[in-house]
């Protein structure tokens, strides 16, 4: 069943981390409840804004950092983070729906359309929103994506002075125990391994075909996209999947990080657009600071800020960013082609398709 066509979008996956972007200023392990502040639900000045990772920084400055602070600078509201995978923060949505704890989903698709195939999202259309591509929205308003980004892999450029630039390069024995992805299924860029495979070599079967070959040289399973960069950059991995936006930003204080996009033998590299889509929760303790949030991250002020701190594509078309950021990001895309996946088709058979997978490698 081929998964090529209609519609552009995004995801990933991480272990679940909670931090308070503003107040409580430290990581959590437990839940909002362990803030001095207090919960979320019982503080009229907060927002809780469940999150795929990617887009906060590991030293605080990152383009969440930054919105964030503004935004409680602006309107002394609070903001408190959740982060992990992007099926990780639906499944966590879904288990707390009648004691709604978000007000804001952040995710990548096909886990936005997910979300909101299970009612945990409502309709409401951010101010700026109408200037947001038609394929990075909902039409009904359910969700609007805030920060466009593209699928991608990284290399060692220290071990590897010849990157890889074939899907059939990475057969041989000399990645065996130095390449790994993530997880389909639960990290978002995991799955979109599969899906850019699916698109690449023309179909299901001869990409879980190809897939289980690759096995022989995979680590193995790892439910974060975000901790393979680390390890490429040391020189553990030499090759890792991961996404343009967070590893472009990563790549500032990793140096060894390379971003490359796979081809099939003799043909170009290829992508696909993997957004950061927000939306509204149904239900939210502080729908109407939720909506505040997502205004503000899609205003001009914040939006021009998605490259120059971000390392990201501004999700607005009428913001033309000219920084240097926005100028690596010109250059690592320059000759890609990127395609369009049917995320209608891949949402409604993706437990079909990661089953496959799983068949194929013995995972």
């Amino acid at each position: 069943m081929s998964v090529i066509s209609k519609s552009r979008s995004l995801y990933r996956s991480r272990h679940l981390k909670v931090l308070a972007a503003t107040g409580c200023g430290l990581a959590l392990t437990a839940s909002l409840s362990a803030c001095d502040a207090g919960s979320a639900a019982s503080d009229e000045k907060a927002v809780t804004v469940y999150s795929a990772d990617g887009l906060k920084g590991e030293k605080g400055d990152g383009w969440y950092d930054q919105v964030f602070k503004d935004f409680t600078k602006e309107t002394g509201i609070k903001v408190n983070y959740v982060e992990g995978g992007s099926g990780e923060m639906v499944q966590r949505a879904v288990r707390e729906k009648r004691n709604t704890q978000a007000d804001v989903l952040v995710t990548l698709p096909p886990f936005i359309q997910q979300a909101d195939g299970k009612g945990l999202l409502t309709a409401y259309r951010p101010k700026g929103s109408e200037q947001v591509s038609t394929a990075d929205k909902s039409p009904d308003g359910k969700w609007t994506s805030v920060v466009n980004n593209y699928f991608g892999f990284i290399y060692n450029k220290k071990e590897l002075k010849n990157p890889p630039k074939t899907w059939e390069e990475l057969l041989d024995s000399r990645y065996k125990n130095k390449l790994q992805y993530s997880t389909p299924g639960i990290a978002g860029d995991g799955t979109a391994v599969l899906i850019k495979a699916m698109n690449d070599f023309g179909g299901e079967e001869p990409a879980l075909e190809y897939l289980g070959k690759l096995q022989k040289n995979n680590v193995g399973p790892s439910s974060s996209t975000s901790k393979l960069a680390p390890k490429v950059d040391k020189g553990e991995l030499h090759v890792a999947n991961g996404d343009v936006q967070m590893n472009f930003a990563q790549s500032k204080s990793m140096p060894n990080l390379g971003i490359w996009f796979p081809a099939r033998e003799g043909g170009r590299p290829t992508t696909f657009a993997l957004p950061y889509a927000a939306g509204l929760v149904k239900g939210a303790p502080h729908t109407e600071n939720g909506k505040k949030l997502l205004d503000f991250m899609l205003s001009r002020a914040a939006q021009s800020q998605v490259s120059s701190v971000g390392g990201g594509f501004a999700a607005r078309g009428d913001i033309v960013a000219a920084d240097k950021n926005a100028q690596g990001l010109k250059a690592v895309m320059k000759g890609v082609k990127v395609f369009e996946p049917d995320w209608k088709d891949i949402d409604e058979n993706l437990s079909e398709y990661v089953d496959g997978w799983k068949s194929a490698t013995g995972s």
